[in-house]
């Protein structure tokens, strides 16, 4: 595991460590933007799972997780359910003023967040939070903005690899690790 997530700097790894809360825009970042349609008006998504499987570790290590779109759809609802996040907020056109009610309603500092976006509705977070990431086919000015691009495109893992991040950081992987293999 010594090369895994190799590439994060020391600046990157001290705000990873101070995380309590991982927060996520979905639309290309637990997907990859795409939304597809059938005749019947009917909604798809692709998630990937490996960014599921990492919720149950982060929550159980008192991470907690959530997400905040701009968009509302009944297959995201049911897929953050399914993860069990703590919380989810649809069609939020102001995501500050949004972060600003969890971060008061948690009492939370924003050092103690990470958030994940891809676009211009992500910047008022993303400028902000202690810790800021897009995906690696995030928009140039939106990249330009976070403290860490990850090596995934949206829909790709980009969750995991900062779920992973931040529980590396924490000194907490190798154990999570070691009780899966007992």
């Amino acid at each position: 595991m010594e090369n895994y997530l190799s590439g994060l700097t020391e600046v990157i790894k001290y705000k990873a460590q101070k995380i309590r809360l991982i927060i996520t825009d979905v639309d290309g970042v637990l997907t990859d933007g795409g939304i597809i349609y059938d005749d019947n008006r009917l909604e798809y998504k692709k998630f990937n799972v490996k960014d599921g499987l990492i919720v149950r570790h982060l929550r159980k290590n008192g991470i907690m997780v959530g997400a905040i779109t701009g968009r509302k759809s009944k297959v995201v609802e049911d897929r953050c359910e399914e993860l069990k996040f703590d919380f989810h907020y649809h069609g939020i056109k102001d995501k500050g003023r949004k972060l600003a009610e969890i971060l008061e309603t948690l009492e939370l500092a924003l050092d103690e967040v990470a958030y994940i976006g891809d676009d211009l509705i992500d910047l008022p977070i993303l400028c902000k939070v202690g810790l800021s990431v897009s995906p690696s086919d995030a928009l140039p000015y939106v990249q330009q903005k976070v403290d860490f691009v990850s090596s995934r495109k949206g829909g790709y893992g980009v969750f995991r690899e900062v779920g992973d991040a931040v529980l590396i950081a924490k000194g907490l992987m190798d154990e999570i690790i070691e009780n899966l293999v007992k």
